[in-house]
């Protein structure tokens, strides 16, 4: 079983990032789990702005989505900028927004999304504050296009109001709520996506819109 994190952080590799050492301590947990890990950055890719599973020349958002439909566990890590999201975290909800229109991503005979038997949680690191606002965000996208949201899936580390240090330097690796949401993350994704692999979803969407058609009224032309 696979899970892929994908490190969302503004800098370019080789820079050192703090949300990608959370990411790695979040990885680290899922191989004692059992699970075959692959962190990835997103700024080592060249991901085109837009909304469909492939937007043309040069766009590598196809590399990454093969990755994506491989995984059982799959982890969004962003920084917050300026108090929300980083724009390379709402690239990555804005291209997996393709699922909804894009045959190839949707099974013929139930209609469930690609996503329908994975999980999904997030991972937030910044200063001051942000990270609820963040992970409600990343979570009801990821839980809109089919991922299934297990309980207490996003850690988070925060620095002081003002602070200029961040996660690593200031010693929030050894932060206990940080370190026991982190726990509680893998853990549950662990379990959630091992019980979706023996359980699978069997929900047919095609059958639920065509009664949800015949209870409403019919949308004006």
């Amino acid at each position: 079983m696979k899970a892929l994190l994908i490190n969302c952080t503004l800098k370019r590799a080789p820079q050192f990032t703090n949300t990608g050492a959370l990411a790695e301590r979040a990885a680290a947990q899922l191989q004692e789990l059992g699970f075959e890990t692959e962190i990835i950055r997103l700024n080592d890719y060249n991901v085109l702005t837009g909304n469909s599973s492939n937007e043309g020349e040069g766009d590598e958002w196809p590399q990454i989505l093969e990755k994506v439909k491989a995984c059982n566990i799959f982890i969004i890590a962003t920084p917050i900028w300026m108090g929300h999201l980083a724009s390379t975290s709402q690239k990555v909800i804005e291209r997996l927004d393709a699922i909804f229109r894009d045959e190839n991503l949707i099974d013929e005979t139930t209609g469930q999304y690609m996503p329908y038997n994975k999980v999904a949680g997030c991972l937030i690191t910044g200063n001051e504050d942000g990270a609820h606002s963040c992970a409600a965000q990343v979570l009801w996208s990821l839980q809109e296009v089919g991922f299934t949201i297990p309980p207490n899936v996003n850690a988070y580390w925060v620095g002081m109001a003002g602070g200029e240090k961040d996660y690593v330097e200031a010693g929030g690796e050894r932060y206990l709520y940080t370190n026991k949401s982190l726990r509680y993350m893998t853990q549950n994704l662990a379990f959630m996506a091992k019980l979706l692999v023996e359980n699978p979803f069997t929900t047919n969407l095609n059958e639920a819109a065509k009664e949800a058609e015949v209870e409403s009224d019919k949308e004006e032309e």
